[in-house]
């Protein structure tokens, strides 16, 4: 029953954790996102966010939210429940009775393995989020008006033309993203958290300014570690591309040139260490809560 009850908390955690970021972090994920797809469009973070600002108001730059809501509340409650699993399964492979006491790289470990479950949810809901973002920069190429399009209208029409495995396009990007990524994601937390915990007091006993600082640094470290293979994966995504991942990958680093690899990074870099801050700060204020409810 515990073992229930453990998931259960975990899985409110990463829910709220979730909302909690997008909120934060949507317009500079749109801005990112614009960047990436269309590096001949916008040059710079301050252009792209004043252009879709000018043009779309504040609007344009929370495109996607509603898709996004579900990506992140969905990626995020089964992410962070099966991470809590995942660390159950690691500490019994290492012989740790309590999984307060696993290492950060154990952490990192049980990180990797959550992420492969948490892929198979964010996949069809970032694929809507993403066209939806890029919707006016493919009109503009293809020489029409945008359409005015919502994310169930948007998905009716992936699924008539491609069936279920249009939404489920960029999933090898996406596992080849997630897995590594919350490898270091949820490692940085850990050892941000390790490291700053003052001696004879515990991890949760950091206070909310320092779990948001750890949320932070373990965002931008997870960022910078997979951005190529988020360029990758929204290039396949917003062009509908069934291509290979791999194909992708060489076609932009030969036609652009490896910088092409980090497009975007800025605004990601900027949104990511506030998000992920918010997200742990709710995860983990959640976590407390619903502990002292059910205890």
């Amino acid at each position: 029953m515990q073992h229930y009850k453990d998931a259960f908390i975990d899985l409110m955690g990463g829910s709220m954790g979730g909302a909690a970021a997008v909120y934060v972090g949507q317009p500079l994920d749109t801005v990112k996102v614009k960047m990436q797809t269309f590096p001949d469009l916008y040059k710079g973070m301050g252009g792209c966010f004043f252009n879709t600002l000018k043009r779309d108001g504040v609007r344009g730059l929370y495109a996607g939210t509603a898709p996004a809501l579900a990506a992140n509340i969905a990626e995020n409650s089964v992410l962070f429940a099966a991470y809590g699993m995942c660390q159950k399964i690691v500490a019994s492979c290492t012989g740790t009775k309590k999984i307060e006491d696993l290492s950060a790289f154990s952490n990192a470990s049980a990180g990797f393995l959550a992420a492969f479950f948490s892929s198979l949810t964010l996949c069809p809901t970032e694929l809507i989020k993403c066209q939806l973002q890029a919707m006016r920069e493919v009109a503009l190429t293809q020489n029409r008006e945008p359409e005015r399009i919502g994310p169930m209208k948007l998905t009716r029409q992936i699924l008539k033309v491609d069936g279920v495995p249009g939404l489920f396009r960029g999933l090898t990007s996406t596992f080849a993203r997630e897995m590594p990524g919350y490898f270091f994601f949820f490692g940085g937390y850990e050892a941000s958290r390790t490291l700053l915990t003052p001696e004879g007091k515990t991890k949760d006993e950091i206070g909310p300014v320092k779990t948001m600082f750890c949320g932070g640094i373990a965002g931008v470290i997870l960022w910078v570690a997979i951005f190529p293979a988020d360029v990758v994966k929204s290039r396949i995504q917003v062009a509908g591309s069934t291509d290979p991942m791999s194909k992708v990958l060489l076609g932009i680093y030969r036609n652009e040139g490896i910088l092409a690899l980090y497009n975007g990074l800025g605004p990601t870099v900027l949104r990511t260490f506030p998000a992920t801050g918010a997200l742990f700060l709710a995860y983990e204020g959640t976590k407390k809560l619903l502990h002292n409810l059910m205890d």
